[in-house]
């Protein structure tokens, strides 16, 4: 494994000499392994997660976790070094119990999903992380615990730091919240809700909900665990989520590949025109970055689900986009930096939630890619980006890890880009200069 570059260091994004064909292996996807932590941890016996995403926000979860008591034994780490491999973990859920502190880090799934778990254990659960994420949304998940019964203390911040009062149980019920913010306030509450007392009926009043595969992966990994879910799409009412109280069944899980880290991977097939293999890419999904096959196709590519998993090649030509990413925001960075070496225009819409993201990415985008020579305006809902010329520069990630992705893509095709802070990909994407060099080199990851 490569040294992890300083906090602050400049890292020189590799420029390709020529066209990419490599086998990448991504790890684990990080929304289903912390899904699968908490589901697990509140089962009714041992459960299995196989191919468990190993990065910082995963570390993060399992560690809260422990701290509430849950036991977490882990195999030894896969030889490959991708964060995959053989590697199994085996969760042993007890009785949940304070006093503790959890570091949520900047995970949105940890300060996110975590204060619900944190209602069922008996004793004060303290919940602190990193100065952005007392920026990040947390009021509807806090406010919404409240109306069920929870006792949360956060100097009326809405916000973190905070804290849990525990009382072991929670009583549950119907609960009104504005998740037009984040779709996982709504998954925070389903993924506890079969441990509350009368369960959970979790109703929607805002706006538009961004990000509805997370919702749906939820729902799916709540119904593999036994819970009884009526959902939206199954013929109940819009925005209505009801999940029945009962008790959850220990799974052998196996944990896919994160499809939207396979985006830079992709990307550099689309702008070298060469060819990138991601092996077993699932042929159903509720992942969000199972679109890239379409969004990328659209761009100039081409794909095919095979044996082999799925084989993309690029055209050697990049087009402009005009697409709607609400249910996809997280695409957002990676698709922008592609943007701004197409032969037209993009535009980008229907995430103006990224603006409380890890930073706030259509910000961030938009300074940076104009740091190197681009054009992009921000919109109400998104970004337009007019393709220009680049020039190598210092490229700023704001301790975003796909911002520092982005910067790499880009970096392919425009000589002298430095990434600030590309240790950043650490949260998940595991060893990401290693895997994007061995890449280049051809030789897969």
């Amino acid at each position: 494994m490569t040294e992890t570059p300083a906090l602050h260091a400049l890292w020189p994004a590799p420029l390709a000499d020529g066209t990419v064909h490599a086998t990448v292996t991504v790890p684990g996807s990080k929304s289903v392994t912390n899904r699968a932590l908490v589901l697990a941890a509140l089962a009714a016996e041992p459960g299995w997660v196989r191919r468990p995403l190993r990065s910082r926000d995963s570390r993060l979860m399992a560690d809260a976790l422990r701290a509430l008591g849950v036991g977490i034994e882990e195999t030894a780490s896969s030889s490959s070094g991708d964060g995959s491999g053989g590697e199994a973990w085996r969760i042993i859920p007890a009785a949940l119990h304070g006093p503790a502190t959890v570091d949520v880090g900047n995970a949105g799934t940890v300060m996110r999903f975590l204060p619900p778990v944190a209602t069922l254990a008996a004793g004060d659960i303290r919940f602190d992380g990193d100065p952005r994420s007392y920026e990040r949304p947390l009021g509807q998940v806090i406010s919404a615990l409240r109306a069920l019964g929870a006792r949360i203390d956060d100097d009326g911040r809405g916000a973190l730091p905070l804290t849990v009062q525990g009382g072991g149980a929670l009583e549950g019920g119907v609960v009104e919240i504005d998740a037009s913010n984040s779709s996982q306030f709504v998954s925070a509450l389903l993924l506890s809700g079969p441990r509350f007392n009368q369960g959970v009926e979790v109703r929607h009043v805002g706006t538009a909900l961004p990000s509805m595969p997370h919702i749906r992966m939820t729902v799916e990994m709540l119904r593999a665990a036994g819970a009884q879910v009526d959902t939206p799409e199954a013929g109940g009412e819009p925005n209505v989520w009801r999940v029945a109280p009962s008790a959850l069944l220990g799974r052998d899980m196996v944990v896919e590949p994160d499809l939207s880290n396979a985006q830079p991977f992709l990307a550099a097939a689309l702008i070298t025109g060469g060819t990138v293999t991601i092996p077993d890419w699932p042929r159903r999904t509720t992942q969000p970055g199972d679109e890239l096959r379409r969004i990328f196709t659209e761009m100039g590519g081409s794909c095919e689900l095979t044996d082999a998993g799925l084989v993309f090649t690029g055209s050697g030509k990049i087009h402009g986009i005009d697409v709607d990413l609400s249910e996809v925001g997280e695409l957002t960075p990676g698709i922008a930096a592609v943007a701004a070496l197409a032969d037209s225009p993009s535009t980008l819409r229907g995430v103006a939630h990224l603006r409380l993201h890890e930073t706030d990415r259509l910000a961030a985008l938009t300074a940076e890619i104009n740091g190197l020579g681009g054009e992009v305006t921000e919109t109400a809902d998104g970004l337009h980006i007019r393709p220009r010329p680049l020039h190598g520069g210092v490229f700023h990630t704001y301790d975003d890890h796909r911002m520092a992705t982005a910067g790499a893509v880009i970096g392919l095709a425009v000589e002298g880009v430095e990434i600030e802070n590309v240790a950043t990909t650490a949260k998940t994407l595991p060893d990401f200069p290693r895997m994007w060099a061995d890449m280049l080199a051809g030789a897969g990851a």
